[in-house]
């Protein structure tokens, strides 16, 4: 019987791919929590755990009819940013699959309500969020990635992840979840992102949407993932990335409004351009 290992919200934030000097450009003369951050957690959480699997739930890959899971034996290539061309170019990936878990996946997610597709197609693009933690974190073990619906609500998400839960407890895999993405994501203006590219968080974009992170923030370390479903109407006033469809899926696969998993940064809370990115691990008990 498969089971997952560990849960993990990473902030996949382009600048944790730009050259150490530049880092430090924007950030005042100081290196970003972020990078040290993913390096720690490969030292005492990937390397510790050695999952058999990673499966991601990414923030940037937006379907609209269906929630969709990669079903590749192998995604390989190098991968340039559409985004941020400049920062993220020919950045190489290979990255092992699992046909068979992504096709449980699919079809316990569907089972649960909400419509899930296993693809397999090689001219599938890949995302930033999949590839930014893979290039700190992967170690030769299966990745998966499922995408977010921008249909998707609250309750889809939580279904999809219900799915996800139960296609890992038929596998024999350890797996080890990870949500790639922000909370409050909402950027500053174009002519105003040049004055807010440093990491402190007096550089988030609202006020109220950085108090809304960190209450949040305060429900994770004690375990309370109730507090943050429930309240996901008034978080959605605040922009989160992906409608927080990536922490909501790993929520859902981990028992939803009955986890209880203690969170513990593994980065401080940061801005980029006016979005948050923090590094929040949830141990298995």
């Amino acid at each position: 019987m498969g089971k997952i290992v560990g849960a993990a919200l990473l902030a996949h934030a382009p600048t944790i791919m730009l050259p150490e000097k530049v880092r430090y450009e924007l950030n005042e003369g100081k290196e970003i929590s972020l990078v040290p951050g993913l390096r720690r957690f490969k030292n005492e959480v990937m390397d510790v755990l050695k999952p058999d699997t990673v499966i991601l739930f990414d923030s940037h890959w937006f379907t609209t009819v269906e929630f969709c899971v990669t079903a590749h034996d192998r995604r390989t290539g190098k991968y340039t940013s559409d985004e941020l061309p400049r920062g993220m170019s020919q950045v190489p990936y290979d990255l092992k699959g699992n046909p068979d878990l992504a096709h449980k996946i699919a079809e316990h997610a569907t089972a649960c309500g909400a419509r899930t597709s296993a693809i397999d197609d090689p001219y599938l693009p890949i995302h930033y969020p999949t590839v930014n933690i893979a290039h700190y974190l992967h170690g030769g073990e299966e990745w998966i990635t499922v995408g977010c619906a921008q249909t998707g609500e609250t309750p889809d998400f939580l279904a999809v992840g219900e799915g996800v839960g139960k296609a890992i407890a038929e596998s024999d895999r350890r797996v080890l979840l990870i949500a790639s993405g922000s909370m409050s994501h909402r950027f500053w203006p174009l002519s105003q992102l040049h004055l807010h590219e440093a990491s402190d968080p007096i550089h988030i974009s609202r006020p109220a949407a950085r108090e809304a992170d960190y209450e949040r923030l305060e429900w994770f370390y004690k375990g309370d993932h109730a507090s943050v479903i429930d309240t996901m109407p008034e978080f959605l006033k605040h922009v989160p990335e992906a409608r927080f469809g990536h922490y909501l899926m790993m929520a859902g696969a981990c028992g939803g409004r009955n986890w209880d998993w203690t969170g513990v940064r593994y980065s401080d809370y940061e801005n980029a351009t006016g979005t948050s990115q923090v590094h929040v691990y949830f141990a298995r008990p």
